[in-house]
């Protein structure tokens, strides 16, 4: 794992891989909550963000399964999305616009007379 990534040197055993290109590591001889962890995709450089782990890979890095998704695999409905990584702060960002017109209007001041 290498040691730019995340600040720190660490050993572990690959547990699997999102579509993502996310790698999930787990050392068991490490401490509670400090065990597991994630290495981002190289594709995202170190513009990387806690929003690009998906859920089911999240569940497991929380401490909320025992079990990585690469073990047991969660149900998947057709209503459910892809995941996506919230883009807020990003040129991708959704801003929402109004269609309602502005209740104050900017003033002009008139031309000055000379």
């Amino acid at each position: 794992m290498p040691f730019y990534r995340t600040d720190e040197l660490k050993t572990g055993t690959l547990v699997g891989e999102d579509d993502y290109g996310n790698k999930y590591y787990q050392n068991p001889m490490y401490f509670m909550g400090r065990s597991r962890w994630v290495e981002y995709s190289p594709a995202v450089g170190m513009d990387y963000d806690g929003s690009q782990v998906p859920p089911e890979w999240h569940r497991w890095l929380s401490y909320m399964s025992d079990e990585p998704p690469t073990v047991a695999k969660l149900v998947k409905y057709p209503w459910m999305q892809k995941h996506t990584e919230n883009l807020s702060g990003t040129p991708q960002a959704y801003v929402p616009y109004s269609t309602v017109p502005a209740k104050i209007q900017a003033w002009t001041p008139p031309p000055k007379k000379r």
